[in-house]
């Protein structure tokens, strides 16, 4: 009997390593998560010291540097672990002989298209963020062949520091809040992510390898939405479980206090991902309903 595969996270906390460790455990897989103080992507001599005792299976960098605000402030910290720090990682699963998965964004994009972003499309980020994103892509594939970058919009979770939990969070102290209008993205529930990336990492495993199993793929939930349309349908399933909800106030981009430029379009096309590894994600509204069920339910 073969031993379950064995799939080793970068970071401990975020919500994609935790929603992992929950998926995984529903499936023939080992995911482990190692962080701080073991792996500290801005200290790269740390990163296989904490990895190779783990002996993965498949390596999965998710851990990253995601606040696009603060990235504006900290320009040096952001390239430091999104971009060193990223390459540190795939040269460690080089070094190591596993597959590498590493989560991008986006954010690469400048919003400019009129149509979904395809894996072919050339990055242009707008903000610092953005930029460390599409750095750490070039640098992960530049130093490991064996490497998936897998592209997402708008990741959500029960739990953690993101959209749901923030706006929840301020319905509690807000009747109304501002919403932008005029943003298109794919909100992806870190749940169906994971799922998505641990299809993609039982195909990676085959033996022999399959070349074509590797490069850029994108990776998000089915609908388009607005960041408004989002914070509706959140605050209507809050509202209808006795949770806090709040009147969205529709406005635009550029009435919104922020010095991040954001892409206006940051809709991912997902085909090649479907066609390659026959992997597609849900509609991201069932999804969102499940994960304000479990984020009232911990309250």
């Amino acid at each position: 009997m073969m031993s379950p595969l064995r799939i080793v996270v970068t970071g401990k906390r975020g919500q994609l390593v935790r929603s992992m460790l929950e998926v995984g455990a529903t499936r023939d897989m080992t995911v482990v998560a190692v962080g701080r103080p073991e792996l500290e992507l801005t200290v790269p001599a740390s990163i296989e010291a904490a990895v190779a005792p783990l002996a993965p299976d498949v390596l999965v960098n998710a851990a990253g540097y995601t606040d696009t605000e603060r990235a504006e402030d900290e320009p040096d910290l952001a390239e430091a672990v999104n971009v060193a720090g990223a390459c540190a990682v795939a040269a460690c699963a080089a070094r190591l002989g596993v597959p590498l998965i590493h989560l991008s964004s986006a954010y690469v994009f400048d919003g400019s298209s009129s149509t979904p972003y395809r894996e072919s499309d050339p990055p242009n980020p707008l903000g610092a963020y953005g930029a460390t994103k599409a750095r750490g892509e070039a640098a992960v594939a530049a130093v490991h062949s064996e490497c998936v970058i897998l592209r997402t919009s708008l990741v959500f979770s029960p739990f953690g520091r993101n959209t749901l939990t923030n706006l929840l969070q301020r319905a509690e102290q807000h009747d109304e809040m501002p919403v932008v209008a005029d943003q298109r993205v794919n909100p992806t529930s870190a749940f169906d992510l994971a799922g998505g990336a641990l299809a993609v990492v039982a195909n990676l495993v085959r033996t022999p390898r399959d070349a074509h199993l590797f490069g850029t793929f994108h990776l998000a939930s089915s609908g388009a939405a607005a960041p408004a349309d989002f914070a509706e349908a959140l605050f209507a399933f809050s509202a209808a479980r006795g949770g806090p909800s709040a009147r969205v106030l529709r406005i635009r981009s550029d009435q919104y206090a922020t010095r991040v430029q954001r892409p206006l379009n940051a809709l991912l096309d997902c085909r090649r991902i479907a066609d390659v590894h026959g992997v597609t994600l849900p509609s991201w509204e069932p999804s969102l309903r499940l994960c304000v069920e479990r984020f009232l339910a911990a309250r």
